[in-house]
């Protein structure tokens, strides 16, 4: 079954933050849990989650000029509304992540490097007690963030292989719009 497709730059942003995204949750992981390469897994992390910021602003703005396309008529409406909440908590998600490692980084006093010499300013007070509690958020968010992806991925494939509805193809094809 045919159905329309995203615009080509939204399937392009798509593609590369959900790599992204799941790469920095591998390194996340990774981080908690290596001694010997969590400085350069940290290095690793600190800039791609400001890249992942940068590009959700993008994201958001290409999609209000670029509106996703109508899910099908008869996709029931329990699993619409569930695709659009999936997608709320995914976007809320892709924001709060960045910016409460941001804070969590600021507030235990550690430099957000960007490479090149570029430091991001703090955007909240050194306080360790802060500092805790953001890095206990910033845990929680990132296993939320994995859940959500892991039912946003889920969900792609039931399209793709069950209902084959088109939904899967409207961001998984290379053809045009």
């Amino acid at each position: 079954m045919t159905h329309p497709t995203f615009p080509l730059f939204s399937r392009i942003l798509h593609w590369l933050m959900a790599a992204m995204i799941l790469g920095m949750l591998f390194v996340g992981v990774a981080m908690v849990t290596s001694l010997s390469d969590y400085g350069r897994l940290v290095a690793l992390h600190k800039p791609m989650g400001i890249i992942l910021l940068v590009l959700v602003a993008v994201r958001l703005v290409n999609r209000l000029f670029n509106p996703p396309p109508p899910l099908p008529e008869a996709m029931p409406g329990w699993q619409k509304a569930l695709a659009h909440g999936t997608h709320l908590a995914l976007y809320a998600l892709m924001i709060a992540l960045p910016l409460v490692g941001w804070g969590m980084l600021s507030a235990g006093g550690y430099p957000v490097a960007l490479g090149g010499g570029v430091v991001l300013p703090r955007i909240l007070p050194h306080d360790d007690a802060l500092y805790a509690q953001l890095r206990m958020l910033h845990t929680a968010l990132a296993y939320g963030l994995f859940g959500v992806f892991l039912a946003h991925m889920g969900a792609a494939l039931v399209h793709a292989l069950v209902f084959r509805d088109g939904v899967f193809g409207s961001m998984a094809t290379l053809r045009r719009r």
